[in-house]
């Protein structure tokens, strides 16, 4: 029988849509894109594997032709749809309404070769209405998106796949660049340099409480015989000082302590006040960037986990499309919105006509609407179903639309200014700032959030009692403060995306997975939501800043992204763009030719960093110090010690870098004697931090007892006592009330309770930040075990799936950094792409954690094999490899680095 063929990306879509078509249209999933430039060389066709340019997957000879392979793993669904297509009339390419979905329709077409009527069916959100539109508006595929989309995927190859072999030989192994990675890394190393240059400056201020008869309110100093007192904000961040010409009083601490003496006897009068009436209005729906700042601020969601949370809500027909740039809002929309306000918070709360937005972002595109609730009338949240992490986020929408089309906030700021004698120092004057909210608007339903987490909610009210000129309050106390000017925050992963979309570098579509690459290659980790940058990233970037200023220089990338939008449009040639960016004499490969021999390795693998008695260098395993010093002999040596990864560019300054120094060359000092064995206890720093160790590596010895310093024990404060507590770790805390004991131990992830059940099935649990390994008890133990089970980095289990018939263990599903995985004891297996947290099963989880543990066996009899046949093929003299490509080569490399820090 005859049928409409209609492809999408995924199968959660492909579920989604089948609901809304007729009973002869027939839905399939391409599992997003089926073919893509190679990845590595087994990628490469036979053909063409003797080529120079196959390994770029660019024929840069040839009119920038790319080779375009099936990889291996979507041979399978390619030919699912071949054979779905057979025996349909009409084939319908339904993915996504940006450039890369366009970018998949067309692959999918050069593929499928149909001999049927093709049309584009898009639409910007999955309910009847918009597929029954759909359905009605087909058109033809868009060439203009599809060159500018294969001009960004040959660009961006272009640029990782000519400078990221060359950071391989000039810094290390396995790094990469990329057209917007490197940028933004750039921005992390600025920052971080700042925080390096950083002087703090210290200042004193008063705060004064005071009572106006039974209501109390907060005045603070800020003028003194009609001088302004110094702030954070008069301070220049480079030395620490005032800012030249600043007129401003800076207050010492026997001054500060002198004047609240003086104020605390003297009588207080208020000589002004002030109320002045403000308005706010609401922000715009949410675009791609401005939901994933958001939910990093007031979800914590990672921007991976953000629109990985998001495309789920799409696909199951929650939200409209999360990709784009438009804040803009359809008349359906505005409608439901301003239903929702009226049902929920009055017609009074409505806008007294419909809100409209306009994009201010640089280079702004894709159409379509803002992210908002899908349909004709939005569903509210508590009527959707969703929990966790999806009705968290589908909320967050839901909030921001609705509050789009509310009444403004009317509000009045008050401030009252209040004199008091300061004795000799002269007079003081002090202020009292406050808000009142005279009509919520739209805070009754959402008040953005702030990168600064110190900042009040605007929502939030702040009332002064009622004062007017020539009153008296009662001065109840007064504290002098001293305060030391902090350096510039570290980015966030909002802050980063608001920076990037403001300078108009980058698709905000492609923030999340390029801030997980630059994570993920090791140039930056992201601790307490801030992205610290690493040595590596500092070496990169001062190579790249020195030899291709242009690639990592923010205006240029904006040149070049607004080239590729203008592509889109057709307003400039795609092939000519390509032909002046790579060739001839000042195109990438010429300049990398050029500039090749001219950087020195060691050069490029040496930091120096102002200040320190050494340099930084990166090396096979990681950062390090390296100086040179006078040995005995009288002779010069140089001095190399492992930097611990916990260490960042700002934080290492030259009384670290010598103490570190110290220990490589003269030894480690002991702590003192452990009374039970009699051995001495060291502490000692590796490349993963501190640790105590009792004794010396030795023959007798090889291996001595080792514990690494909990997080947060400052190597300093460590005394004998500490050192041997951790040093006999675990420790016996008791019996469980439901049998077995229970013990508190450190172990890889931090310090952890286990409760040892029976049959060798332990059940752990984390200790809290208040906790303390040596000091926790029983009963605390005995509550932490009873919480739900977290996965590794903190994740709470999404859903239990239950234990299989003759296993001892459960079956739990979690959400990390790299997608949904099921979990069984210590084997972990991810799940397929479009399998969601309501489709998984029980009989899925235990297939598929089947084949991983037989994966894991067979890798092991493979090297235990390579292992047998070493001592034949040792009596050949063995030729000089190459640094390790394979997987199992930088495992390898991994192992050695392990072994070489624990030996450090």
């Amino acid at each position: 029988m005859a049928h409409t063929l209609v492809i999408v990306e995924s199968p959660t879509k492909a579920r989604t849509i089948r609901g809304f078509l007729p009973k002869d249209f027939k839905v399939e999933a391409s599992m997003g894109h089926v073919r893509d430039l190679p990845n590595n060389a087994s990628e490469i066709p036979a053909a063409h594997k003797g080529e120079k340019w196959a390994n770029l997957g660019v024929n840069t000879a040839n009119n920038f032709e790319p080779l375009y392979v099936v990889p291996k793993d979507k041979k399978k669904v390619v030919k699912e749809l071949k054979d779905a297509l057979k025996g349909a009339d009409q084939l319908l390419l339904a993915t996504d309404e940006d450039r890369e979905g366009e970018s998949i329709s067309w692959h999918l077409l050069q593929l499928l070769n149909p001999k049927v009527p093709v049309k584009r069916m898009v639409f910007h959100e999955i309910t009847k209405e918009a597929i029954g539109r759909a359905l009605e508006q087909t058109r033809e595929l868009d060439m203009e998106l599809v060159h500018a989309q294969e001009t960004r995927r040959i660009l961006d190859r272009l640029v990782g796949y000519t400078l990221s072999p060359l950071l391989w030989k000039k810094v290390a192994w396995g790094l990469s660049a990329g057209r917007v990675q490197s940028v933004a890394v750039r921005l992390l190393v600025q920052r971080e340099r700042a925080r390096r240059a950083f002087k703090s400056g210290s200042y004193w201020d008063l705060k004064a409480q005071l009572n106006q008869g039974s209501a109390g309110f907060e005045a603070k100093l800020t003028h003194l015989k009609g001088e302004r007192i110094a702030g954070g904000s008069d301070f220049d961040e480079a030395t620490g000082a005032l800012k030249a010409g600043s007129k401003v009083r800076l207050l010492a601490e026997s001054e500060a302590r002198q004047l609240r003496e003086a104020v605390l006897a003297a009588p207080w009068k208020v000589a002004a006040v002030e109320e002045k009436p403000t308005t706010r209005k609401p922000v715009a729906p949410f675009t791609t960037s401005t939901l994933q700042q958001e939910a990093n601020r007031k979800l914590r969601l990672s921007a991976r986990e953000t629109m990985r949370t998001a495309q789920g809500l799409y696909e199951r027909g929650f939200i409209t499309y999360m990709r784009t740039d438009s804040v803009h809002l359809s008349d359906q929309a505005i409608n439901a919105a301003r239903s929702c306000v009226s049902d929920k918070y009055g017609k009074e709360y409505l806008s007294p006509s419909a809100r409209q937005f306009s994009t201010k972002a640089r280079n702004a595109q894709e159409a379509h609407e803002a992210i908002r609730p899908a349909g004709e009338s939005f569903r509210d949240p508590s009527a959707t179903g969703l929990d966790g992490r999806d009705l968290a986020l589908y909320e967050l929408i839901w909030k921001r639309t609705v509050a789009s089309q509310m009444a403004d906030a009317k509000l009045t700021m008050l401030s009252v200014d209040l004199e008091v004698d300061g004795g000799s120092l002269g007079p003081a004057a002090f202020r009292s700032t406050g808000k009142r909210i005279d009509f919520p608007g739209f805070f009754r339903a959402y008040v953005e959030g702030s990168d600064d987490p110190d900042a009040a909610l605007e929502g939030q009210e702040v009332l002064l009692p009622s004062l007017k000129t020539g009153d008296s309050p009662a001065c109840k106390g007064v504290e002098a403060l001293g305060h030391q000017t902090q350096p510039p925050a570290r980015y966030s992963e909002a802050a980063l995306v608001k920076m990037l979309e403001k300078e108009g570098i980058g698709r905000p579509s492609t923030y999340a997975s390029i801030i997980g690459t630059i994570v993920d290659r090791g140039y930056a980790t992201l601790q307490n939501n801030a992205l610290t940058p690493s040595f590596t990233a500092f070496a990169v970037t001062a190579l790249l800043e020195e030899h291709f200023p242009d690639l990592v220089d923010t205006s240029f990338t904006a040149r070049m992204e607004n080239t590729l939008d203008e592509i889109s449009h057709g307003q400039v040639q795609w092939l000519p763009y390509l032909e002046s960016f790579y060739k001839g004499d000042q195109g990438l490969e010429a300049q990398v030719q050029q500039r090749e021999g001219d950087i020195d390795p060691t050069a490029s693998r040496t930091i120096e960093l102002e200040g320190l008695p050494c340099v930084v260098r990166i090396g096979r395993f990681g950062a390090y110090l390296e100086t040179k010093r006078v040995a005995d002999d009288g002779t010069e040596e140089l001095l190399k010690a492992t930097l611990p990864n916990e260490i960042t560019p700002a934080d290492l300054d030259a009384d670290k870098a010598e103490l570190i120094l110290k220990q490589k060359a003269d030894g480690p000092e002991s702590l003192g004697e452990d009374p039970e064995t009699g051995d001495l206890v060291y502490l000692l720093f590796g490349q993963y931090g501190p640790y105590v160790q009792r004794g010396q590596v030795s023959d007798e010895n090889p291996k001595p007892k080792r514990a690494s310093l909990p997080k947060g024990t400052k190597p300093e404060d460590l005394t004998l006592e500490d050192a041997l507590g951790l040093l006999r770790l675990p420790r016996h805390l008791g019996e469980h009330p439901d049998g077995g004991k229970i013990e508190a131990g450190l172990g890889r992830f931090g310090p952890y309770v286990v409760h040892h059940k029976g049959k060798g099935e332990k059940d752990y649990r984390s200790l809290k930040v208040e906790d303390d390994v040596l000091m926790v008890g029983l009963s605390r133990a005995v509550e932490l075990l009873a919480q739900p089970k977290r996965g590794r980095g903190g994740r709470t289990a999404l859903k239990d799936l239950g234990t299989p018939e003759g296993a001892d263990e459960a079956i739990q599903l979690f959400d990390g950094p790299y997608g949904l995985y099921v979990k069984q004891g210590k084997v972990n297996a991810s799940l397929p792409e479009g399998t969601t947290a309501d489709t998984v099963t029980l009989e899925q989880a235990v297939e598929l954690l089947a084949a991983k543990a037989a994966a894991g066996k067979s890798k092991g009899r493979k090297a235990a094999g390579t292992a047998a046949k070493k001592p034949a093929a040792a009596k050949k003299p063995a030729a000089k490899k190459a640094p390790a490509t394979t997987k199992t080569g930088r495992l390898r490399a991994s192992a050695v680095r392990v072994i070489r820090a624990a030996d450090s």
